[in-house]
């Protein structure tokens, strides 16, 4: 049954009226989308890049007694290669991925090691490949970044409410950076069509007519960070994990990565999104992809997306248990707590959307309507995904009045 919960004008959820069933087998059609071999690729890839390293699973037990569950886990991105976000292993991956096939190609389909193009044995077929996508900060950093280690050229665009210093970040790393007019969906079908007149290649993580197979790339290259999770916790899967959605990508490659991984145990995957731009909820609601307009103003920026991709649906509809949006208040709260933690918990630096699932964690502790909805009692073990680290240093001073620095002095 889909029973709809309005808490206020800042809070609503519902529980997802499609859900697929704890003992549903992953299936060979969600498999079309993501899969073990695709995981298995990105894994493998990944682990060779300069800098990698597992980021850390924190325990928060004093946390866990504040909101009367039995355990809160973070997985903490802050520290993802320099990026200080998980979108560091999608983007960048596809683009490896993407020139590892125009080497293929020109090579003969002989293989591609990724120690040859890191060393710049194929400098001159990378030259020739131009990449682009419209970004909310973070995915546009990690594609930016994968171009100038692997050697291509990149022009992102950035829709008008992307603050400077998300944009400085991306322009950090060789990047060309447009500003466009419009909220994020514009920024992407502009990108599209100057790809299309130019003869780029777009690397998105967001799915539309006719264009799948990169923003799988990207899905795949996620699910790094969800095996590390799979391996720390190895055979003691958390109750529930609480994912944030912006096109969704992220939600349905943790989803994927658990569900396969976990099978009939796998945990309860609550998806987190502003209510400003709360496209998988209504998606939910409705029975099929609805898409909500306007500025979609929130300062959870990464999350700032009003179309669901339509791959990521393929998985997000029937493994998610519950969907919430939230208004930025409750995400304000998250980045000041983790700054500022009670008995004895690690302190944590998590931007306003890596803190979204703490954000629904405190909705729930106030409302008890809330929290029954989400199946939250006093046995769940609750992970929760810190997406992000500082990403925009002057906003996450804003927020909590120190630097990242200063915070964890």
């Amino acid at each position: 049954m889909n029973v709809e919960l309005l808490i206020d004008s800042g809070l609503r959820a519902c529980r997802n009226p499609a859900a697929a069933p704890a003992a549903e087998p992953y299936g060979s059609a969600r498999a079309q989308v993501l899969s073990q071999a695709g995981f298995d690729a990105a894994e493998r890839e990944i682990r060779q890049w300069p800098g990698y390293r597992a980021t850390p699973l924190r325990r928060l037990p004093a946390l866990a007694r504040q909101l009367g569950v039995a355990a809160v886990l973070y997985k903490d991105e802050g520290a993802r290669f320099a990026l200080k976000s998980f979108k560091a292993l999608g983007g960048a991956y596809a683009v490896y991925r993407l020139l590892e096939q125009a080497i293929m190609a020109h090579n003969g389909g002989q293989p591609v090691s990724v120690a040859d193009v890191l060393a710049g044995r194929w400098r001159d077929v990378a030259r020739q490949i131009t990449v682009t996508c419209a970004t909310d900060g973070n995915h546009g950093r990690s594609v930016a970044w994968g171009a100038q280690m692997f050697g291509c050229r990149c022009v992102i665009y950035i829709h008008a409410t992307v603050s400077e210093g998300r944009r400085a970040a991306i322009a950090r790393y060789g990047a060309e950076v447009v500003r466009v007019p419009g909220n994020y969906d514009d920024s992407v079908r502009h990108a599209d069509s100057q790809a299309k007149a130019n003869g780029w290649t777009v690397v998105s993580d967001t799915t539309y007519a006719g264009y799948r197979d990169i923003p799988i790339d990207v899905m795949h290259g996620y699910g790094v960070m969800s095996r590390e999770v799979i391996a720390d916790l190895g055979d003691t899967p958390p109750t529930h994990v609480f994912v944030q959605a912006g096109v969704g990508a992220f939600a349905a490659s943790v989803a994927a990565a658990f569900w396969l991984a976990w099978g009939n145990r796998r945990p309860r995957l609550v998806v987190v999104e502003p209510i400003e731009a709360d496209c998988h909820l209504r998606s939910a609601q409705a029975g099929a992809p609805v898409a909500v307009t306007g500025a979609l103003d929130t300062i959870m920026a990464g999350l700032a997306c009003g179309e669901v991709s339509p791959a990521a649906w393929e998985i997000v509809s029937g493994a998610a248990r519950a969907f919430v949006a939230l208004d930025d208040r409750y995400a304000l709260d998250a980045v000041r707590l983790f700054a500022n933690p009670q008995g004895g918990d690690p302190v944590i630096v998590s931007g306003e959307t890596g803190a979204v699932g703490l954000a629904a964690l405190l909705a729930a502790r106030e409302h008890e309507a809330l929290r029954t909805l989400l199946e939250i009692d006093a046995a769940s073990r609750i992970l929760l995904l810190g997406s992000e680290g500082d990403t925009d240093p002057d906003i996450y001073k804003s927020i909590t009045g120190r630097s990242a620095a200063e915070v964890l002095a």
